[in-house]
């Protein structure tokens, strides 16, 4: 039962140097990225399904049966990555799948298109093995970095049907998260009068009220640090203003007739989020009434926190195969953001971890790389935990 390491890191080399950025305005996408990984797929003998999503946009999975009774394991991963940014801002060419002094290089290479091949092979040395219990599968699903539009679709598809667990291959440094934060996007709009800036008594700005807004925002976040203070795996809550908009026209001498401000909620256990909407969207009604303008607030996307239990069948095999194959014990860990296992376990109560090769701070940032040992290892481990999760009684 061995995976070809070699062919492991080229098959990886060959996605990251896929630009799969989803930017409408140059026409770059998930597609090329997903056919990629069909085409594997075919080559290790497999059958993989498409599902569209949205144009540019494909899901794909496939089902590798053991050939015995037993449970089913997902593998999940996703297929889009985030804009390189300033190609001056790196050290190498973002899309090149650069290797240097062992580790690969490029957009991507961490964040999660090696995690996404070391499954692919894992779950095909499993199969080379001979007959095992219960299947695996395996999903490539596009918009994680997004509103997790693949993740949605797929559950909303019943891809998820008779699946036990599911480990997403994100790079978490070794950790095993078994728990991950809760996101609230919302958007907040003021709509006042327009007037000029040298009269400001003939209009009411919106700006005046935002700005009230924002106070209250930190206000909200200090009362949560101060009741919830650091959790163990997951450190604060966090309110984060992260997009300011006035109303056109932009202009010096012009107050405008409406400001808006998107806000990216990430929250810990012990938090509601209906509670916390419910203050946030009272801060904004009485932030524009002070201000003599109205207020309107629109829930963008609601992911509640989820956890699984340190000693869920689950946790323990990823955790035993971790032992076994590195010889040291892992860490428990969480995800500071959202993951497509947020979706697939608040939708379903499928359980779900994430561990997969790479750093745990290394996505989205310039020269992001991933040790070609680390894609290795991860794949070895993800073996053995497949086999002590199916061969379970």
């Amino acid at each position: 039962m061995g995976i070809d390491h070699a062919a492991l890191v080229e098959t990886a080399r060959d996605l990251v140097r896929i630009p799969s950025v989803f930017d409408p305005s140059t026409g770059r996408c998930e597609e090329p990225a997903a056919a990629f990984v069909a085409d594997a797929m075919r080559g290790f003998g497999w059958q993989p399904v498409r599902d569209q999503v949205a144009p540019g946009r494909p899901n794909v999975h496939c089902v590798v049966e053991g050939g015995l009774p037993g449970p089913t394991l997902l593998f999940e991963g996703h297929t889009d990555v985030v804009t390189e940014g300033d190609p001056t801002q790196w050290t190498v060419d973002p899309f090149a799948a650069t290797v240097t002094d062992g580790r690969l290089y490029g957009r991507g290479s961490a964040d999660m298109k090696a995690g996404l091949v070391a499954a692919m092979y894992a779950a095909r040395a499993v199969a080379d093995a001979g007959p095992f219990p219960g299947r695996i599968v395996l999903a490539a699903l596009c918009d994680e970095e997004g509103m997790m539009a693949g993740a949605k679709h797929f559950v909303a598809a019943g891809r998820m049907a008779g699946i036990d667990g599911v480990i997403c291959c994100e790079p978490e440094a070794g950790e095993i998260c078994i728990v991950a934060k809760g996101a609230l996007r919302l958007r907040v709009d003021f709509h006042g009068r327009m007037a000029h800036g040298a009269m400001p008594f003939a209009g009411r700005n919106p700006n005046a009220a935002l700005g009230r807004f924002l106070l209250a925002v930190a206000e909200l976040e200090t009362a949560l640090h101060e009741r919830l203070g650091d959790h163990e795996h997951l450190g604060r809550a966090w309110l984060t203003p992260t997009v300011l908009r006035a109303g056109e026209p932009v202009q010096m001498n012009v107050m405008p007739a409406d400001a808006s401000v998107w806000l990216d909620v990430r929250t810990i256990p012990g938090i509601d989020h209906g509670r916390l909407q419910a203050d946030l969207e009272d801060a904004a009604v009485e932030s524009g009434r002070a201000a003599g303008v109205t207020a309107e607030v629109e829930l963008i996307d609601d992911r509640p926190v989820v956890e699984v239990a340190p000693d869920a069948p689950l946790v323990r095999a990823v955790w035993d195969a971790h032992a076994a194959g590195l010889g040291q014990q892992p860490r428990l860990g969480g995800v500071p953001g959202a993951t497509d296992g947020t979706v697939l376990t608040s939708r379903t109560g499928v359980p779900s971890v994430v561990y997969g090769p790479g750093g745990k701070w290394i996505a989205h940032q310039a020269d992001e790389f991933v040790e070609l040992d680390d894609i290795a290892r991860h794949a070895e481990v993800y073996v053995d935990a497949a086999l002590r999760f199916l061969r379970r009684s």
